[in-house]
């Protein structure tokens, strides 16, 4: 993830000129809880910076809320009416030497939220521009597909528990390079295929073969798209399969990564940290998200009222008192472990890991 960041610098100095380095963040898609930070020159994502980002309800330009409005991007000057000084976020920001914030959502052409990017410029600078956010907004969709990427390979390359997803490697005659630990059970379930005796599934190859047709084309309108493929197994279960191209030196390999599939939620954290419902659950995902209780009750097709009951249950068995809190608490306990953890795998070289730390 950080080579694929550090090679975006330049591109991104040049075009839009910033103050010292981009602020990269991965995001939990179900949440929109930042999992990692990188910054050149800044290791640790700052304490304060954190506690404003998830315990200040009064403030504006937060991740998540970026990341849900319809435009995906915004400027510190913009969501303060022209009045950044008023924002308890500028005077952090300056306190840093960075005046001018600009936070700009990572966000796939199929409308999933895996990063953040955030940019700075000195008090003496001029204020981002509207070309500037149109190259963002126009560019975010094959960051995020960076990102996403990334995450899956890194996550297939060093499984975090047994559930996994799994890497193959295919080369330029769809013959496997190499197989990550773990992969066999999925590949042996897939239909049509026969791993025992060598031969891949259709659907491997399909998403193999799409991957490099879109990594060998990038002028066609599919530039930057991911080939997914939704699969169901033998066993009755379903799995995804993403394909990424791996072209460089003049070889043509191709990585199929193979996950369980599952909608994106945090269920599995908050059942087992806090005994939650469903209802419970998906309506603190919202929560999380930034959703007010107007709009929850509207996606949940539910009363208002309704809403706020199960606010109070979900308040009590997480032993909150308020949205922010409960933003906060979950923050606390299961994200800001991980992205600590992420600060120190980046220092170590080693692969960015998603999702929240159980």
């Amino acid at each position: 993830m950080v080579p694929f960041w550090r090679s975006c610098r330049e591109v991104l100095a040049d075009t839009v000129p910033h103050y010292l380095s981009p602020c990269w963040f991965t995001l939990d898609p179900a949440s929109l809880v930042m999992t990692s930070h990188f910054q050149e020159g800044l290791p640790e994502f700052p304490a304060e910076w954190a506690a404003q980002e998830y315990a200040d309800d009064g403030d504006v330009n937060h991740l998540a809320d970026v990341a849900r409005s319809a435009s995906g991007i915004s400027t510190l000057y913009d969501a303060t009416g022209g009045r950044p000084d008023a924002s308890p976020r500028w005077h952090a920001n300056m306190a840093y030497g960075g005046d001018q914030e600009l936070v700009a959502a990572l966000r796939t052409r199929d409308g999933q939220v895996w990063g953040s990017l955030s940019l700075y410029r000195e008090p003496d600078r001029p204020r981002f521009d509207r070309d500037d956010l149109d190259f963002l907004r126009a560019v975010a969709p094959v960051l995020a597909d960076g990102v996403r990427r990334g995450l899956l390979v890194g996550k297939a390359g060093d499984p975090e528990g047994s559930d996994a997803p799994g890497l193959l490697v295919l080369n330029e005659q769809w013959a496997p390079e190499s197989v990550s630990p773990g992969l066999e059970r999925w590949l042996s379930d897939l239909p049509d295929g026969a791993w025992d005796s060598g031969r891949l599934s259709p659907s491997v190859l399909a998403v193999a073969g799409r991957a490099l047709a879109v990594a060998e084309a990038p002028m066609t309108a599919d530039a930057g798209r991911v080939a997914i493929a939704r699969v169901p197994t033998q066993s009755g279960t379903w799995v995804v399969l993403h394909g990424v191209p791996l072209i460089a030196g003049g070889l043509r390999q191709v990585a199929v990564i193979v996950e369980p599939a599952h909608p994106a939620r945090i269920s599995p954290l908050l059942m087992s940290a806090y005994r939650l419902t469903e209802r419970e659950q998906e309506l603190t995902r919202l929560v999380l998200q930034g959703y007010s209780t107007a709009e929850i009750a509207q996606r949940l097709v539910i009363s208002a009222h309704t809403v706020q009951q199960h606010l109070k249950s979900v308040f009590d068995k997480t032993g909150v008192r308020s949205r922010r809190e409960l933003v906060s608490t979950v923050f606390l306990a299961h994200y800001e472990p991980r992205l600590r953890d992420n600060e120190r795998r980046t220092v170590d070289g080693l692969p960015v890991r998603g999702g929240p730390m159980g």
